[in-house]
């Protein structure tokens, strides 16, 4: 007869009846598979912590957003976030489905021409293009959205000295009542610098004014800052048709859209307090049609949505490595997997779930991770079933931002699969290894030998 798990008793205070306004914490019921295959035989094969990802899912996302917009304005374009993830399977999978590529860094603009992506299909955005990479995007017949003044003269030199012309757009900052503003990119409306950089391109015989383009922030928990957005992008297109008889390809939107990852301070659960993703695009279409144009004249809507399309296609899985009791008596359950890996758990409050039946009994807990840092804290408060060593748990939503910002610290970075639709696993980013990170070092002759004693 094996040993019984023992554990010594604490004294929990019980509350009867509700906790506050909202209800008792809810917990998540165990999800012992992610599409249909056991998180136990997907750690066993492909290790733990282990980020895994969905194809079914992505496509049904993109598609769902797709419908969603064309059911609503004629002409729609998606352009995928490479910031969001960038990994080669994960942008494959959305250049499939029809999105270009949208953009930030020369890295990024290379990564996707590494993939088989087009010039004239990438969307080239951010404030710091090097000279090298405009020279690039300008030959490649890319779409660059030009960020400040200093970019725009630059591109003039360049267009000028390849006697070349280049595609481009401006990105435009206006208020639209989300604050703070993301008025450090792009050209300001209120103050008439896009107008004037307008009126620039317009005289301007080697740039080929093509676009407008807005990112007025993330997460945007409101549809009504899209609308009043795109009244302004509207306004300088009819502006622009009228004082320089300039008809536009397309009108850029940008991202934003959130997903349903709960942030940290939140009451309700995002599910219950966001706009449905028809709400957005009701509110980002419906001022198109004030547009002056003939209806087969109207400019093509671009959308650069990323955590929306992804993020609820990532789960990372991760098993229990030790249980302790805080000096105030709180449970806490550390797991192999920490902030270096999902940096976003530091204002998502990710939804953790049990990979395995674990008994009826629940109590308030701390979630931490492995790593030697205080701040190393993946939940500081959730709901969670007894946990034992060896245990494994499932943090949902973590699609976006969390294999681009995750961190090589402490530990190396773990594999990374793709569960594909016909339900096979393939490793789409293999696990580091020690020589990945020392085939980069140089260590001086003088420091290559040593004695202790």
């Amino acid at each position: 007869m094996s040993k019984k798990y023992y554990e010594r008793p604490v004294i929990i205070k019980q509350h009867s009846g509700m906790m506050n306004k909202f209800g008792s914490s809810p917990s998540l019921p165990p999800i012992t598979e992610v599409e249909g295959i056991p998180v136990k035989e997907l750690t066993e094969k492909y290790g733990s912590p282990l980020f895994t990802f969905s194809e079914r899912k992505i496509r049904d996302n993109q598609r769902k957003m797709l419908r969603i917009f064309k059911t609503r304005y004629p002409k729609v374009q998606f352009a995928w976030s490479y910031k969001t993830n960038y990994l080669g399977a994960i942008c494959s999978v959305f250049h499939q489905e029809g999105s270009w590529a949208e953009v930030v860094s020369e890295f990024e603009y290379d990564k996707a021409k590494g993939l088989g992506v087009d010039g004239q299909h990438i969307i080239f955005n951010g404030p710091d293009k090097t000279e090298e990479a405009l020279e690039k995007a300008v030959k490649d017949k890319a779409k660059i959205h030009i960020d400040h003044f200093d970019e725009l003269y630059s591109l003039m030199e360049i267009t000028e000295r390849l006697n070349l012309k280049a595609d481009v757009a401006i990105r435009v900052n206006m208020d639209t009542g989300i604050y703070p503003k993301w008025d450090r990119f792009g050209f300001n409306y209120e103050n008439g610098e896009a107008a004037q950089a307008l009126k620039r391109i317009a005289m301007n015989d080697n740039l080929n004014l093509i676009g407008l383009h807005t990112h007025i922030g993330t997460y945007i928990m409101s549809a009504e800052p899209y609308r009043q957005a795109v009244i302004v992008l509207v306004e300088l297109a009819n502006m622009l048709s009228k004082q320089y008889d300039i008809a536009l390809d397309y009108i850029d939107v940008g991202g934003g859209l959130p997903s349903n990852n709960t942030l940290k301070g939140q009451y309700l659960d995002a599910e219950q307090i966001l706009p449905t993703y028809e709400q957005y695009a009701d509110a980002i279409t419906a001022p198109l049609f004030d547009l002056n144009l003939k209806p087969d004249e109207l400019p093509t809507l671009i959308l650069e949505s990323g955590r929306a399309l992804i993020d609820d296609a990532g789960y990372l899985l991760s098993t229990v490595i030790g249980n302790k009791r805080l000096s105030n008596g709180k449970r806490t359950i550390i797991i192999d997997a920490g902030v270096n890996y999902l940096f976003t758990s530091h204002w998502f409050n990710h939804k953790i779930a049990p990979a395995q039946h674990s008994g009826s009994f629940t109590e308030n807990s701390a979630v931490y991770g492995p790593l030697c840092m205080n701040i190393d804290v993946l939940r500081e408060d959730i709901v969670l079933p007894t946990m034992r060593k060896g245990d494994q748990v499932v943090i949902l939503y973590v699609g976006a931002y969390s294999v681009t910002q995750w961190m090589q610290f402490i530990t190396l970075r773990p594999n990374v699969v793709m569960i594909m639709e016909d339900g096979s696993v393939e490793v789409i980013r293999e696990s580091e290894k020690l020589e990945n990170i020392t085939s980069s070092e140089k260590v001086p002759e003088k420091l290559n030998s040593f004695s202790l004693k």
